[in-house]
């Protein structure tokens, strides 16, 4: 989408169902203008004001509704532009008669994303805070809220900021090395310079091993129930669902395809996942099942193992949890291969308050941020160019030639650079703000 910045937006940033208000706001060079027609003179910036809203004002013609207004001048605005709001009526025909006089004013619908994609060309904020102000929309759960506003209040972006500074201070002296090699520059001068680098890369490793737990944040935790027929599996997913999600049947190899349900533990998004149970067969649509349900396993966070009663499986999957079936039944080993067992009853309810707290602990140390470490990464994005950031950098200290040395830094500094969108993010842009929704 091509924008022109010149025009000016609106768009209702309230949702369209029922309700009592409806916020229609505006962002561009036209407002001033443009709400004087509406509501006569300009209220006093950032002052909400009880105003009549005409169709046009210097004539009194066409009222169109009794509203709250707020004038919002430039540069100190969201988007960096001259803007208001309109509290509106929430009635549908007062949203429709007043977005119809904007656009006989010379307004026109914004696009999705467009009026933080204004901000972010105006400066008023980075790419990477504007993704965390799309994140904060999006946000179901208290720990996306609050990942996403320590990102859109900066945390990442003066990370990565004062990375790029550090190296800024760096090319600067050793551009001075490259071109006064003869001024006797002290011979600490260089160890100096990749000490620091050393130091960088160390940071940028540290950061990069952070076990995906923002993308985890913002994703959701991926469980997979596996384990033969008859375990329990689908019984497990309707009581993690609290409701029937899944048909839970005596016949062996009744679920063969993987059913999701999504959820909440300890304040992060989850997905349990049922899946076909594992075993021998002939059957070509119970063994394509069988193949679902070991890919769910492979790529799942982590695997709830299940096994009924004493009927102990050959394997245990990696870093799973081992939950016996049963229990009310038959005796449940404690330990298999050397793995604890959780000893439940999907029957009789015994055993599931414990698991319910193993599972919300999995969670916590699958998506837990140390105390003081740096903030998390959360997207594949920012991970990417970190990691081309780091190699950069880990060239430059294999560089003999300093001009060779310098070009990597450069390297380095443009990699973060891309991750703000300070430079080269032309070919993102659209991508990026075409996921927000209108009125943002």
């Amino acid at each position: 989408m091509a924008y022109q910045h010149n025009e000016t937006i609106f768009a209702l940033s309230t949702g369209l169902e029922r309700a009592a208000i409806a916020v229609m706001r505006v962002s561009g060079a036209g407002s001033a203008v443009l709400l004087q027609q509406l509501c006569g003179t300009l209220p006093a910036p950032r002052r909400a004001v009880l105003r009549r809203v005409w169709r046009d004002s210097a004539v009194k013609d066409n009222l169109l509704d009794e509203a709250v207004v707020l004038w919002f001048p430039g540069p100190e605005s969201y988007t960096g532009e001259d803007g208001f709001e309109l509290h509106l009526h929430a009635g549908p025909a007062i949203i429709s008669a007043v977005a119809e006089a904007l656009v006989q004013s010379g307004a026109r619908p914004a696009e999705p994303g467009e009026f933080t994609r204004r901000a972010f060309t105006n400066g008023r904020m980075d790419l990477v805070e504007a993704e965390g102000i799309a994140d904060l929309i999006a946000a179901e759960t208290e720990s996306q809220r609050k990942l996403a506003l320590a990102q859109s209040d900066g945390a990442l972006s003066k990370l990565y900021q004062n990375w790029r500074e550090r190296l800024k201070y760096i090319l600067a002296y050793q551009e001075a090395l490259i071109d006064f090699p003869d001024e006797n520059l002290p011979q600490e001068t260089e160890q100096k310079l990749t000490d620091e680098i050393s130091n960088l890369i160390a940071e940028m490793q540290s950061h990069l091993q952070d076990g995906e737990k923002g993308e985890r944040i913002r994703r959701g935790v991926v469980f997979a129930i596996a384990g033969p027929p008859n375990a329990g599996k689908s019984s497990l997913l309707n009581w993690l669902a609290e409701r029937d999600a899944a048909i839970v049947s005596s016949v062996e190899g009744t679920t063969r395809d993987a059913i999701e349900v999504g959820g909440t533990l300890a304040g992060v998004r989850v997905t349990f996942i049922d899946t076909a149970g594992l075993r021998e067969t002939e059957d070509i649509i119970e063994a394509e099942g069988v193949r679902r349900a070991l890919f769910h396993v492979k790529h799942a966070d982590c695997v709830l193992q299940m096994f009924p009663g004493a009927t102990i499986p050959e394997e245990v999957f990696s870093d799973a949890i081992l939950i016996g079936n049963k229990a009310d039944l038959i005796p449940v080993p404690s330990e298999v291969h050397g793995h604890e067992v959780i000893p439940v009853s999907l029957k009789t309810g015994e055993g599931l308050k414990a698991l319910r707290h193993v599972l919300e602990r999995k969670v916590e140390s699958l998506t837990a941020r140390l105390p003081g470490s740096a903030p998390l990464l959360t997207r594949a994005r920012h991970r990417a160019g970190v990691q081309e950031a780091q190699q950069s950098l880990a060239a430059a200290l294999e560089q003999q030639w300093p001009e060779l040395r310098g070009e990597e830094i450069r390297l380095a500094m443009r990699a973060l650079g891309r991750i703000t969108g300070l430079v080269g993010v032309e070919d993102v842009l659209d991508a990026i703000f075409g996921q927000f929704c209108i009125g943002k």
